[in-house]
């Protein structure tokens, strides 16, 4: 399961907006230059390139995401970019919603961990339930694999 946060705009749309962004300042600035004050266009051009430092930074976080695995005997979770990287085991792995602050956390053997920060509160929710159903059919299974073994 892959968690990415939502974004409004893609790289080229960024591009044009900051572009447009900085002609809207700088025609402004030329007015502002025409009736007299001559520092304004100096200041548009700071002011642009802050903008456009500000409005990358914020698109780039984006880029982070979680990737969680299950299989029958662990849920792995994987922050991307970088390499923070959890493990639990997936029958004692317990999922909690925090109704305060709406945190989505996995816990087991007195670790905790937040997960899909970035996600807005009903997609934590339903996150929550979908990891919930993965993790009881999955505790389920490795139940009845480990009932087969005794039988046998």
């Amino acid at each position: 399961m892959w968690l990415r946060p939502n974004r409004a705009l893609s790289r080229r749309g960024l591009r044009r907006l900051i572009m447009i962004l900085v002609a809207l300042a700088l025609t402004t600035a030329e007015l502002g230059a025409w009736q007299g004050n001559v520092f304004a266009p100096l200041f548009a051009l700071v002011e642009s390139a802050a903008m456009a430092v500000a409005l990358s930074v914020a698109w780039r976080a984006g880029d982070r995401c979680e990737r969680i695995t299950l299989d029958e005997s662990s849920l792995e979770v994987r922050s991307l970019p970088g390499r923070r990287c959890a493990r639990f085991q997936s029958y004692w792995v317990r999922v909690r919603l925090e109704t305060g602050n709406g945190r989505l956390l996995l816990s087991s053997h007195g670790r905790e961990l937040e997960i899909g920060a970035f996600l807005a509160e009903p997609e934590r929710i339903e996150l929550a339930r979908k990891l919930k159903a993965l993790l009881a059919d999955a505790s389920g299974q490795q139940r009845n694999q480990d009932q087969q073994r005794c039988k046998t």
